[in-house]
C-alpha cells in the first residue's frame, strides 16, 4: 500500500517520538512512578550529632523545654522573726565585740588627760590601740593635738568615756563604728560632763588584732578604709 504521508510529516513524527522518548527518560532518572525510593533519606544515616544526642539521652523536647530532670532541692529559709542577723557579717560574733571594743577603748582614750603627765603619755594609750601607719600621725592631727593644748592649758584631769551607738560600714576586715565620748572633767573646785561628740571610729584586722585606721567626727564621713 503506498504510504500517504509526504516525507516531510513522516520527519517530523520520528522527531516527535524522540522527543517523547527524551522527556520519559528523564522523568524516570528524577524518580517517576516511585523510583527515587532509593534516595529517600535513611533514617540510620542520620548525623553523627543527632545520633549521639539521642544516644545521651537528651530528646528533643526537654531541650527546647529547659525541665530539668534531676530532683529539686529546695534551699532552707529562715522566717524572718528567727534570723540571726549576725550571719550576714564576714565575722563572728566575738569578733564584732572585739572590734567595738577597740573604737570604744581608742575613744575612752581621747577623752582621758591628767595635765601632770607627759603628751607622751597621753598619745601612747591611743597609738597602742591603733595601727602603725596612724599611730606615726596621730600625734600630728590637729584634732588629737589640739584637744591635748586645750585641756594642758585648763590643768584639766578628765576622764574618757564612750559607748558604741551603731555600726556605719563594713568591709571583709574592717568596720567603722559610730561612737559617742565624752570627758569627763574636774579643773579646780568645779566639775562638769563634757560632750565631745560622736566620732567614726574605723579599725581594721590586723595579726588577729583589731587596731584604729581612722578617728575623726562622725559629720565628717568616714566610711571604712578608703
Amino acid at each position: 500500500m503506498p504510504n500517504s504521508l509526504s516525507e516531510r510529516a513522516q520527519r517530523l513524527i520520528f522527531i516527535g517520538l524522540i522527543v517523547v522518548l527524551v522527556v520519559f527518560g528523564v522523568y524516570l532518572s528524577l524518580g517517576g512512578f516511585g523510583g527515587g525510593d532509593d534516595d529517600r533519606e535513611d533514617p540510620a544515616a542520620a548525623p553523627e550529632e543527632a545520633r549521639s544526642d539521642q544516644e545521651d539521652g537528651t530528646s528533643e523536647s526537654s531541650a527546647l523545654g529547659g525541665l530539668s530532670t534531676v530532683e529539686p532541692s529546695p534551699i532552707t529559709t529562715t522566717d524572718e522573726d528567727d534570723v540571726d542577723v549576725l550571719t550576714w557579717f564576714p565575722f563572728d560574733e566575738d569578733e564584732l565585740r572585739a572590734a567595738g571594743s577597740t573604737a570604744r577603748t581608742f575613744a575612752e582614750a581621747y577623752g582621758t588627760i591628767d595635765y601632770n603627765q607627759s603628751p607622751e603619755t597621753y598619745f601612747g594609750a591611743m597609738e597602742e590601740l591603733a595601727t602603725d601607719e596612724y599611730a606615726e600621725v596621730l600625734a600630728d592631727t590637729s584634732r588629737v593635738g589640739a584637744f591635748w593644748e586645750e585641756m594642758s592649758e585648763a590643768e584639766a584631769v578628765a576622764e574618757g568615756r564612750a559607748e558604741v551607738d551603731r555600726i556605719r560600714t563594713f568591709g571583709e576586715d574592717s568596720v567603722t563604728f559610730v561612737v559617742t565620748a565624752q570627758s569627763i572633767t574636774e579643773t579646780g573646785d568645779s566639775e562638769f560632763d563634757e560632750d565631745l561628740g560622736e566620732f567614726a571610729v574605723t579599725v581594721i584586722r590586723e595579726g588577729g588584732a583589731w587596731l584604729v585606721f581612722d578617728f575623726q567626727p562622725a559629720d565628717v564621713g568616714q566610711f571604712g578604709e578608703e
